[in-house]
C-alpha cells in the first residue's frame, strides 16, 4: 500500500530511530511529516515545576534536531492533541496519521475519537506496537486466557520470545529517512518552557541525562554492571539499577533494542546471573501493561474486587499520617529517606518503593489508591501500568500480589538493605551521627546517647508516628474482612 502523505504522531516514543510508527509510515509514504504535542489535556493537572515536563522539553529538542539532520523537520505544538490531530492532518492534506499503540485506558479513548475524527475525513489512522515486546493477547495461557500470575507468564513470554526472533527486529529509520518531508518554512520554533507554562525544575541540578543520548549513555554506562545486577538491586545506597525507566517511560530508548543487546549477551555467555534477571524486569513492564489493559478496573479499582471491601483508615487523623509520610516525617528513617528522595529526585529505588508502599497500606492502614496518586504525580518515572501494578502488589489486592499478611518489618528492611546507613544518612543528614546499628531505629537509642549526638527526638527526627507491631494486627484484623467475601 503506498500513501501520498502521511502525518507521525510521536508520544511516548521520542526517539527516531528503531520506531515501529515512524517505520511503516516511511516504507508506505511518499512524503512523511512528524509531530510532538504537548497535550493540553495531560498538562493541566501537573505541578508548574515538573521535571517530567522538563525531561520531555529537552528530549523533544534532541529529536527535532535529529530528525532535521535526517532531512525531516518536527512540528510541535501545544494544543488538546485530541482535537490538533485532526486539524494538522487536514492542513498538511495527509492521507494517513501514523503512531503507536497506547494502553491507558484514557489513551485508548482518545486514539478512538482521533482515528473516528480521521475517518470522517476520510483520512486513514494506522496504530502500531512499539512500547512492549508482546502485547494484548499475544501471551496466552493454555486455557486462551491472558496470565494473571507473573512467573508463568515469563516463561511463556521468554518462550515465544525465543521462537519469534523477528519480534526483536529494529525498525529501520535511516535507509527509507530520504522520505521525511522537509522543513516547512511555516514551522513554528520550539516552544519554550515558559510558554508552555512551565518553569524549569531541578533536572539539571540532579544531572538526569535527557533523550536518546542520555539513555544511550546510560545503557553503556549500565551493561559492564549488569552482571552484579541480581546482587545490587536491592541494596539503595549501591549503584545497581540502570536508571533508564524514565527514558523507557518517554521511548527515548527501544525496549527492542535494550532486549535484544541483553539477550545476545546472555546467549555469548556473558552477563552473569544479573542479566537474565534485569530481563525479568523489563518483561514485568508487559505484564503489568497487558494487565492493565485486559482489565481497566484496575484504575481506581482492585484487580481482586475483594479488596474493594477492606475499610482504610480515613479522618483528620489518617489524613495527618498519610501527610507525615508524604512528607518523611514518620519516624522510620528507611521509609523517610527513600520519600526524601523521592521528594526531592523524582526517583526512588524500587526496593524502597515496596517498602514504603507496605508501610503506607499496613502500618497506617491507608487506600493505596492515595499512595498511587502520590507516587503518579512525583515521579519522573510515573507509568499507569506500572504504578498500579506495584502498588497493587503491596496492597495483596493485585495479581501476584504478595499475601496479606506479609507485612515488611521497616526496621529488618532497613538493616538488610541499608546495613550501613550510607542511604539514610544521605537523605536523613541530621541522623548521621548515629552508629550503623543505631540508625535503624532511633528511638530505641539511650537518650544520653542521643544527647552525646546532639540528637533530640521531637526536634531533629520524629518520634515513630506508629509502632510497628501493633499496626501489624490492626491491619490483620481488617484484612480479616476478606474471608467473608471470599
Amino acid at each position: 500500500m503506498t500513501i501520498k502523505t502521511s502525518l507521525v504522531w510521536f508520544r511516548r516514543d521520542l526517539r527516531a530511530f528503531d520506531h515501529a510508527a515512524l517505520h511503516h509510515a516511511l516504507r508506505q509514504s511518499q512524503a512523511v511529516h512528524c509531530v510532538f504535542i504537548y497535550d493540553t489535556a495531560i498538562l493541566a493537572g501537573l505541578p508548574r515545576r515538573d521535571r517530567r515536563v522538563d525531561f520531555i522539553h529537552a528530549s523533544v529538542a534532541e529529536l527535532a534536531a535529529e530528525l532535521r539532520q535526517l532531512g525531516g523537520d518536527l512540528i510541535v505544538l501545544h494544543a488538546d492533541a485530541a482535537e490538533a490531530i485532526a486539524r494538522l492532518a487536514a492542513a498538511l492534506q495527509v492521507d494517513a496519521v501514523f503512531a503507536n499503540h497506547d494502553y491507558e485506558p484514557q489513551a485508548i479513548a482518545r486514539d478512538a475519537n482521533v482515528a473516528a475524527a480521521l475517518t470522517d475525513d476520510a483520512r486513514l489512522w494506522f496504530s502500531f506496537k512499539d512500547q512492549v515486546i508482546f502485547e494484548k493477547d499475544e501471551v496466552l495461557a493454555l486455557s486462551h486466557k491472558p496470565y494473571t500470575v507473573y512467573t508463568p507468564y515469563k516463561n511463556a513470554w521468554l518462550k515465544k520470545m525465543r521462537a519469534e526472533t523477528g519480534c526483536l527486529a529494529p525498525f529501520d529509520i535511516e535507509p527509507h529517512a530520504a522520505r521525511l518531508a522537509p522543513p516547512r518554512t511555516d514551522t513554528p520554533p520550539l516552544p519554550t518552557l515558559a510558554e508552555l507554562g512551565f518553569e524549569a525544575s531541578n533536572l539539571a541540578e540532579l544531572a538526569i541525562p535527557t533523550g536518546m543520548s542520555g539513555a544511550s549513555r546510560l545503557f553503556e554506562d549500565f551493561l559492564p554492571r549488569a552482571a552484579r545486577y541480581d546482587m545490587a538491586r536491592d541494596y539503595p545506597a549501591l549503584k545497581g539499577p540502570s536508571y533508564l525507566s524514565l527514558h523507557l517511560r518517554f521511548g527515548t530508548v527501544s525496549l527492542r533494542y535494550l532486549v535484544r543487546t541483553i539477550v545476545d549477551l546472555m546467549e555469548r555467555g556473558g552477563g552473569g546471573d544479573g542479566a537474565p534477571v534485569w530481563l525479568a524486569e523489563l518483561i514485568w513492564r508487559d505484564f503489568y501493561a497487558m494487565i492493565l489493559y485486559q482489565n481497566p478496573h484496575v484504575e481506581g479499582g482492585a484487580f481482586k474486587p475483594a479488596y474493594d471491601a477492606i475499610a482504610w483508615e480515613t479522618g483528620p487523623e489518617a489524613d495527618a499520617a498519610f501527610a507525615a509520610w508524604c512528607e518523611g516525617r514518620t519516624g522510620y528513617p528507611l521509609v523517610d529517606a527513600a520519600m526524601a528522595q523521592l521528594n526531592q529526585t523524582g526517583y526512588m529505588h524500587n526496593r524502597l518503593r515496596m517498602v514504603t508502599a507496605c508501610f503506607l497500606i499496613k502500618d497506617l492502614g491507608i487506600d493505596w489508591r492515595r499512595g498511587e496518586a502520590y507516587f503518579a504525580l512525583h515521579l519522573n518515572d510515573f507509568d499507569l501500568a506500572s504504578n498500579n501494578g506495584g502498588w497493587q502488589w503491596a496492597s495483596s489486592s493485585g495479581c501476584d500480589a504478595q499475601p496479606y499478611f506479609r507485612i515488611f518489618n521497616p526496621i529488618t528492611q532497613s538493616e538488610k538493605f541499608d546495613a550501613g546507613g550510607r542511604f539514610i544518612r544521605r537523605y536523613l543528614p541530621q541522623l548521621k551521627a548515629l552508629g550503623d546499628k543505631e540508625i535503624h531505629a532511633p528511638w530505641l537509642v539511650p537518650r544520653m546517647l542521643l544527647e552525646q549526638k546532639n540528637i533530640v527526638l521531637g526536634r531533629d527526627y520524629p518520634q515513630p508516628i506508629v509502632q510497628h507491631d501493633e499496626a501489624r494486627k490492626e491491619t490483620l484484623a481488617r484484612y480479616a474482612v476478606l474471608k467473608a467475601v471470599t
